[in-house]
């Protein structure tokens, strides 16, 4: 088998070194759509709150609750598929 660089041991190196770095501390990214994209031109605007530490394992512990309330919902509905 010949070596061709994607088979190397340096692009995962260059591929871990384009990667951004860990987020440490509490932060908020805003991302807005493009209008024309959007049904009738629509405004659409996502807010990410990111957290660490205790504050971020409750926020999991909540979301995967919900998840979970949201599976069991959905399998004591199940829907028609006529």
């Amino acid at each position: 088998m010949e070596l061709s660089p994607e088979n190397t041991d340096e692009k995962p190196r260059k591929a871990a070194a384009n990667s951004p770095d860990p987020i440490t501390r509490p932060t908020i990214h805003a991302y807005n759509l493009d209008d024309s994209k959007t049904p009738g031109g629509i405004k659409v605007r996502f807010k990410v709150r990111i957290v660490t530490g205790p504050r971020a394992r409750r926020y999991d512990a909540r979301q995967a609750e919900a998840i979970r309330e949201l599976l069991q919902w959905a399998h004591h509905h199940p829907q028609d598929s006529r």
